[in-house]
């Protein structure tokens, strides 16, 4: 039968005529248009290979980018060849790494991934023909046929210029605003310190006034009220800015380790208490009949508890209560929780607790503040490992709570400070006692190397809880060797340290860093700082019976050559 024919458009379109429906057709053609602008797109580059890795295809866009004209490269090279060596050389030492086999520099180390079927984009540097270069994210794929073998590798590639030039950018603007934080933070921690030093003579001044002869007049003593009023309220301002800044800059160190609640919280109500009865505040605290304990830092947790108490007693009703309670919340948590019957918080409020200087519309009350207290606490808690959290009810009061990891009982191995064989001898009869001033604010620790002091027989130990005391009894008693723990309550440890090595009468004292503090470099900068040793908690005995051997041979020494000046 004769072919028909159509007057028709389509009756020469070569699909139709060979019995291809009109929509496939159209959709044939489609397809051909969106390949013909794939490869023909200046925005990717398009490359094909053979299965040996030789150019084969190479679109207008990596044309475009690369500077090359096809024919300069289809049949003549490798991708390879356009990236820079360096760095194909270490993707191939890294993969040789990371694959556990030796893949050569090439375009190996391009392919290998692509090659066993795993998926495979890497940033590398393009060269173009001009000797130009630009950073080029690529994504390789290995082609196969319909037996599954690899007939050549597709890599399509894009500028990556635009992103890294951004990349630098935010760089460059993070690292400005971390120094314009850093630079902040030390002028809020300079200024605070230097504000502490007259603000020191007021008070001191005006506490002399109060307690002085002839007493003052009415007058007087009221006028001297106010100034040390404003002066204790302007110290506590100073501390808050302070501990900020020092969080804010990374500065601030912390000792986690077991402290007992039923101690720190005996110590919090002592200094609360006589304030809450001054309001007509009734407290409820918690009774420990197991010991409990928790990981945290025993200074800063006392910090925080008196701030959630003190607040709570600042901002309660007349008559008012606050209830402390302890639960465990789980086998490894325990909860401690501060409830007032205050006036509450509006829903709003909670969420800007945390806040710097917001006083959540109390800049009006008869309450002083900073609106710093709660900022600083919450950052503690979490520098700590806990969580904070408020439950309030407007009209009725709030309950702050933090919770913090429980943690054993602080213990020490009750195996023989030394091996037999390897005893110390004897100490001669008639050998004075050597004096050991360890200064610690945690009584566990201070039982502990009490009773480990208490084995040696040519040591007495003393102790003070704060650094300020530390310098008094080291000036006054000289001991041989002095045990600091770095987070002591108001002057830190390492203060202390440097203040007794700055005095010609204590310069000469080893003094031994005891901290639970374990991370490499705070060590290393404690060492710097001028401490003669540093010792981490736990305490291991026999190490910590050496080194006291060598701080004391040292003592020995310094003292025998002071003896001879």
């Amino acid at each position: 039968m004769p072919a028909t024919t159509s007057n028709s458009p389509a009756g020469n379109d070569p699909f139709i005529s060979d019995g291809v429906a009109p929509e496939r057709a159209l959709a044939l053609v489609k397809a051909v248009a969106l390949q013909n602008a794939i490869l023909t797109s200046a925005t990717f580059s398009i490359i094909a290979t053979d299965e040996a890795g030789i150019i084969q295809l190479f679109n207008i866009g990596a044309e475009r980018m690369l500077g090359y004209a096809a024919d300069e490269v289809v049949n003549r090279i490798s991708p390879s060849d356009i990236h820079d060596p360096q760095e194909v050389k270490e993707r191939a030492e890294a993969l040789t790494l990371e694959l556990g086999t030796i893949i050569a520099p090439g375009f190996e180390a391009l392919a290998f991934k692509a090659s066993r079927g795993i998926e495979d984009i890497y940033e590398l540097t393009y060269i173009c023909k001009d000797g130009s270069r630009f950073p080029a994210i690529v994504s390789i794929t290995a082609l196969r046929d319909d037996a599954r073998n690899i007939i050549g590798y597709l890599l399509i590639g894009a500028d990556n210029s635009a992103r890294k030039r951004v990349e630098s950018e935010l760089k460059k603007a993070m690292a400005v605003a971390e120094q314009a934080n850093r630079a902040k933070s030390d002028f809020l921690s300079s200024m605070s310190h230097e504000l502490r030093t007259p603000l020191n003579a007021i008070l001191g001044f005006a506490q002399l006034l109060e307690t002085g002869a002839p007493a003052p007049t009415p007058t007087q003593k009221r006028n001297i009220e106010q100034i040390l009023k404003a002066g204790w309220y302007l110290l506590e301002l100073i501390n808050e800015v302070l501990d900020l800044a020092l969080i804010e800059s990374g500065r601030l160190t912390l000792s986690n380790e077991p402290v007992s609640l039923a101690e720190v919280i005996t110590e919090c109500r002592a200094m609360i208490e006589p304030q809450a009865r001054s309001r007509g505040i009734g407290m409820t605290f918690p009774q420990f009949p197991v010991p409990r304990f928790i990981t945290a830092d025993r200074t800063r947790v006392k910090q925080v508890l008196i701030n959630l108490l003190f607040n709570a007693v600042k901002y309660n009703r007349p008559q008012g209560s606050v209830v402390v309670e302890a639960a465990a919340v789980s086998n490894s948590t325990i909860r401690i929780s501060v409830r007032d019957t205050g006036i509450g918080l509006p829903p709003e409020h909670i969420d800007q607790l945390f806040q710097p200087f917001n006083r959540l519309g109390k800049e009006a009350s008869a309450e002083e503040g900073s609106g710093i207290g709660l900022v600083v606490t919450k950052r503690l808690v979490d520098l700590m490992g806990g969580t904070i959290g408020v439950v309030s009810t407007l009209g009725q009061g709030s309950v702050f709570w933090v919770e913090f990891r429980t943690a054993s009982a602080p213990q020490f191995s009750t195996q023989p400070a030394y091996p037999e064989s390897t005893a110390r001898p004897k100490v001669p009869e008639g050998t004075p006692l050597r004096t050991l001033l360890y200064v610690e604010d945690n009584p566990a620790n201070l039982e502990l190397v009490g009773q480990l002091i208490g084995r040696r027989a040519d040591l007495n130990m003393l102790s003070a809880a704060d650094g300020t005391l530390g310098i008094e009894y080291a000036r006054a008693c000289l001991p041989e060797v002095i045990l600091m723990d770095i987070n002591l309550p108001g002057m830190s440890g390492i203060e202390a340290m440097q203040i007794l090595r700055a005095d010609p009468v204590t310069a000469h004292i080893p003094i031994i860093a005891l901290s639970a503090n374990a991370v490499p470099r705070d060590i290393e900068k404690a060492l710097e700082a001028g401490f003669f040793n540093y010792i981490t908690k736990p305490i291991k005995v026999s190490e910590f019976m050496d080194a006291l051997d060598v701080a004391l041979a040292f003592s020995r020494k310094t003292s025998g050559n002071a003896s001879h000046v």
